[in-house]
């Protein structure tokens, strides 16, 4: 199970930068200009072959201090509920703040392993300052230079220490599919989880954190048995604010992660939106199978076959280039065609687990690949001799043994996937093709 780290901080010290620095990436826009994160970035790390997730808490600043002093002590609340590790993170050369001091006052009464970070350290005599942060009670700050580095070696094995040893899943939940239902806010999500289970249970309640993990339910009726992950914090509309979309995009995050397929409602009144496309790009991130569930569907006037078309093809456009996921247009009010989702839930699922003969793939494959060939390079031919599907691996893997491989290209290989497809139903579960020395 992947573990969470998130970084919290007042606005302006280097929180980005440190994310950008720890995932290996320039996801997360970096200014001097307080408060220019605004939508939570999410990314992997991965260090001494251990990974965790780390989340960029961002967008605390907000016109009235009064109301920004509110703002950061409900989102540093809700980090140190949903996080394993939380990196506090101050800057050395301004030193001790208010907000500072408030942050710290929350986290020390928190059960979550903090690490104080003292950032902006570039030299040894900018070392010195980092002593006066002992008061705010944390233990001892991390001298680290998120921009260029320094540092930060230590500061990834000090959070792999405090993650602790990874600790395999039970066997027998391991062979039961999980099945996550995820969304943006007022999407319908909690409506469908309670008609599934036949029951109104309020999955969150009106004070912000009460869910403090993911919910799992044994499903295992009629003929079905999976458990059903509940991502609590997303909430009707009238109810979302900055911290309580915060911790809707973290209770996605872990609902994914440890998921088999995941079902994203989108509303049908309101269309594909925004933060659709970031939970399908976490998604696909995570390798996850798919299953889009457009909610809401009984409140559309025109039901047509052209309205499902046009759509079907939106939702395809925004999120391609992996369009090979089914669409079921349904209403968690009226129950129409839930059941229909668990069916194709499940289906994806042993799609995700299909594994096709080695003689039987060649025997589809290399006609097709000799009258298409890979195009030639700098006056190379390229010849793919054999193909096999690797097995016991997360996702459907395919490998082609070829004596140049070096030369076969991306678009080639989205070649050989929609030819793999076309031939067997991997529909909702994402591929992956390699070429390998033959």
């Amino acid at each position: 199970m992947s573990k969470l780290v998130a970084i919290v901080g007042r606005p302006n010290v280097g929180k980005s930068t440190l994310f950008n620095r720890l995932t290996g990436t320039r996801h997360a826009i970096v200014s001097d200009e307080a408060g220019t994160t605004r939508d939570r970035q999410y990314g992997k790390v991965e260090w001494c072959n251990r990974e965790f997730s780390v989340v960029d808490t961002g967008g605390w600043v907000v016109n009235s201090d009064d109301i920004f002093e509110g703002e950061i002590r409900k989102q540093v609340s809700i980090a140190t509920e949903e996080a394993d590790v939380v990196l506090f993170l101050v800057d050395v050369l301004n030193g001790i703040t208010d907000l500072d001091t408030q942050v710290a006052s929350i986290l020390r009464r928190s059960k979550v392993p903090v690490i104080l970070c003292a950032n902006k350290t570039d030299n040894n005599a900018d070392r010195y300052g980092a002593a006066e942060f002992y008061a705010l009670g944390l233990g001892d700050p991390y001298c680290i230079s998120a921009a260029t580095g320094s540092g930060t070696g230590d500061l990834l094995d000090m959070i792999l220490k405090e993650l602790g040893p990874e600790t395999p899943e039970n066997d027998e939940e391991e062979r039961i599919p999980r099945f996550s239902v995820v969304g943006r806010p007022n999407a319908g999500k909690s409506s469908l989880i309670n008609a599934f289970i036949g029951e109104d249970r309020h999955i969150v309640t009106d004070i912000a954190g009460t869910t403090r993990d993911s919910i799992l339910t044994r499903y295992d009726k009629f003929g079905f048995d999976f458990y059903l992950v509940d991502t609590a914090g997303i909430r009707k509309k009238s109810k979302v604010t900055e911290d309580l979309e915060f911790y809707s995009v973290m209770r996605s995050i872990r609902a994914i992660e440890n998921s088999d397929v995941c079902i994203l409602m989108i509303d049908a009144t309101r269309g594909i939106e925004a933060q659709d496309l970031n939970i399908f790009q976490i998604i696909q991130k995570n390798n996850k199978s798919l299953v889009v569930v457009v909610n809401k569907w009984d409140l559309v006037e025109d039901k047509s076959q052209a309205v499902i078309t046009t759509f079907e093809t939106a939702i395809r456009e925004r999120m391609a280039p992996f369009t090979d996921f089914p669409i079921i247009f349904a209403s968690a009010l009226t129950k129409q065609r839930i059941y229909k989702v668990l069916e194709t839930a499940k289906e994806v699922y042993l799609n995700r687990k299909r594994h096709i003969g080695t003689r039987k793939l060649n025997e589809e494959m290399l006609p097709l690949i000799e009258a298409y060939p890979p195009p030639s390079l700098k006056g190379k031919y390229i010849k793919i001799k054999y193909c096999s599907q690797v097995p016991d691996t997360q996702i459907p893997t395919f490998v082609f043994y070829a004596n140049l491989p070096q030369y076969v290209k991306e678009p080639y290989k989205r070649f050989l996937e929609n030819k793999i497809r076309e031939r067997w139903d991997f529909s909702g579960t994402p591929l992956n093709i390699f070429v390998r020395q033959k």
